[in-house]
């Protein structure tokens, strides 16, 4: 499966790679967040000293700006990682594999704020479980 990046996810990977000169493809928003996924090695130069370059990519932006790990595998615990890394701050009891997709189980004021006002949070995590580990489906138990 091909990953399409439209123009705003160019311009705000070009924006970051100008400031922290760590160049990536893997930009992606989630609940008004952009987060940018890039090697573990690189985590420390992307964030910059005291976090001045991220601070400086959300005054840009107008929107939060998170930078996570790039998965390397696509084991269970490897997408697991990756979702606690997405939803942050909002933290999931588990997570299972379920056919062609996945269950987060979590208590009852993570599973609203998992779900989100008329499903728009699920919707997005699918799209970008999809793109990440080819995963259909996501449902929050």
């Amino acid at each position: 499966m091909a990953k399409t990046i439209d123009m705003q996810l160019m311009r705000y990977i070009n924006l970051f790679e100008k400031l922290s000169r760590v160049s990536t493809t893997n930009c992606f928003v989630y609940n008004n967040t952009i987060i940018f996924a890039i090697p573990k090695n690189k985590i420390s130069k992307a964030i910059g000293k005291e976090g001045v370059i991220m601070k400086k990519l959300s005054l840009t932006f107008g929107k939060k700006a998170k930078v996570i790990e790039m998965p390397e595998e696509t084991d269970t615990d490897s997408i697991e990682r990756f979702v606690e890394d997405v939803v942050s701050p909002v933290e999931f009891s588990k997570l299972e594999e379920e056919g062609a997709g996945v269950v987060i189980k979590a208590g009852r004021q993570s599973k609203a704020a998992l779900i989100g006002r008329n499903r728009a949070r699920v919707e997005e995590l699918e799209e970008i479980l999809k793109r990440f580990f080819n995963i259909e489906k996501v449902r929050i138990a």
